[in-house]
């Protein structure tokens, strides 16, 4: 790969015990190492996304499962010219990924996952509602074609918007999300929620994205695909894609868009410059010349 940096993704369901102390002994692993991005834990597992040399993130997610006790972690590894963070953030939160639900049976689903390379089988089966769980931003880049979203702001939403579908318990549902984590825990509450046959897209997008890697013909994926970091998007090759990012309200953004008179580097775009409140604009205003003075 050349002078390119790793970027390892990676997250894991699993009961974690002390998660302050958990912490601060990851934190402890950083001291070195040259990386940055961001990890989080909380009661139910680890989500994390991290960039730097590869045999240094092998060495690090190492002494992360041995503090965690555990084996395996689902990881994926893409590669970049340069770390896509700015710092790095290690905490412990309520849900490393937020759903709002605290009473969910947190567990694995080996029998629900669909292997990228089985995926284009299932959704060309009629009998499967395919749904998409990202944010309505991500959709609008990228998407399978013959998907259904929810139009969520945030996965929070899930619940009350998939309720609103009405949707008999016995209905085949194949879910797909980024790297996979957003549909495993949608997939936990609908199981506890009932529904019978659920399946999803095993590691995401991005896994079938390598799968498919240069199968132009075999691959259905339509558009680019949402990353949370600052590559903002990447394409079917799985390269930095054609989307920019609005750092006011965090949209992917078009060179169309950055060339309006609405775009105001880090403050505001066309998507959100008349709905952002001037006190709003103030503080991104500062926090753009406070990023701009440490460039410098």
């Amino acid at each position: 790969m050349g002078s390119k940096v790793a970027i390892f993704s990676f997250y894991r369901f699993t009961k974690v015990k002390n998660k302050k102390k958990i912490v601060n002994d990851i934190k402890t692993i950083f001291k070195d190492y040259n990386t940055k991005g961001s990890i989080y834990i909380a009661n139910e597992g680890i989500n994390g996304s991290i960039s730097g040399n590869k045999k240094d993130l092998e060495k690090i997610l190492i002494k992360i499962k041995k503090i965690l006790s555990i084996r395996k972690l689902s990881v994926k590894i893409n590669y970049h010219d340069h770390i896509p963070f700015h710092k790095l953030r290690i905490r412990d939160k309520k849900e490393i990924v937020t759903l709002g639900k605290k009473d969910l049976k947190i567990s694995h689903n080996k029998n629900s996952y669909v292997n990228p390379k089985d995926w284009n089988r299932i959704i060309k089966d009629q009998d499967f509602f395919i749904l998409d769980v990202r944010n309505s931003y991500e959709t609008e880049i990228g998407k399978f074609s013959n998907s259904s979203n929810l139009n969520l702001n945030n996965f929070r939403e899930f619940p009350e918007q998939f309720q609103k579908l009405n949707m008999n318990k016995n209905t085949k549902i194949a879910m797909y999300c980024t790297g996979g984590i957003r549909c495993e825990k949608a997939s936990i509450y609908l199981k506890n929620k009932g529904y019978k046959t659920v399946f999803q897209l095993k590691g995401g997008i991005i896994d079938y994205l390598k799968e498919k890697r240069h199968k132009t013909k075999s691959n259905y994926w339509n558009g680019d695909c949402f990353v949370f970091d600052n590559r903002v998007s990447i394409n079917k090759n799985l390269s930095r894609g054609r989307y920019y990012q609005c750092y006011g309200c965090r949209n992917p953004i078009s060179k169309k868009d950055l060339m309006s008179k609405l775009y105001i580097k880090g403050v505001s775009c066309p998507k959100c410059y008349y709905t952002r409140t001037l006190k709003q604009k103030k503080r991104s205003t500062m926090r753009q010349f406070q990023i701009d003075v440490a460039k410098k």
